[in-house]
């Protein structure tokens, strides 16, 4: 089936309050197109993840909330853009527990395992888009 995007906003990241307000629309897009609330909360978490990577690690960047379908399913496609030096060894990032900030360094592994489908791709110097879809469950 051909995905088809039903309606799509993008969100500057350039500040903590960026990442609250990021989560906050995804929240708000999930419980108005009938996720249930594991879906809901699962999709919210990986946005405020990927935003919060985007701020930290990228030094700001963007996000794309894209409503999508592709005939029988309905979903929430999300995508982070930013500018910062880039992932060196994604595998060993998406491994977990690989942080260069100190914290646990399960951002990127933890939302992969919350999301439908994840995507990444970066490398020194180009900085990192993800995007990750979420589909509803009727």
């Amino acid at each position: 089936m051909t995905l088809r995007v039903e309606s799509s906003a993008e969100y500057p990241i350039v500040r903590e309050a960026d990442v609250i307000d990021v989560r906050r629309r995804v929240r708000k897009l999930a419980q108005e197109r009938g996720f249930d609330t594991f879906a809901t909360a699962a999709l919210t978490t990986g946005a405020s993840e990927l935003a919060r990577n985007a701020w930290v690690h990228g030094g700001g960047g963007e996000a794309r909330v894209e409503e999508v379908a592709d005939g029988l399913r309905r979903g929430v496609r999300l995508t982070f853009r930013d500018r910062g030096p880039g992932i060196a060894d994604i595998e060993r990032v998406l491994a977990g527990g690989f942080s260069t900030i100190r914290s646990l360094g399960l951002g990127l592994s933890g939302t992969r395992r919350l999301v439908d489908e994840f995507e990444i791709d970066s490398s020194p110097g180009r900085g990192t888009v993800v995007v990750v879809t979420k589909w509803t469950r009727f």
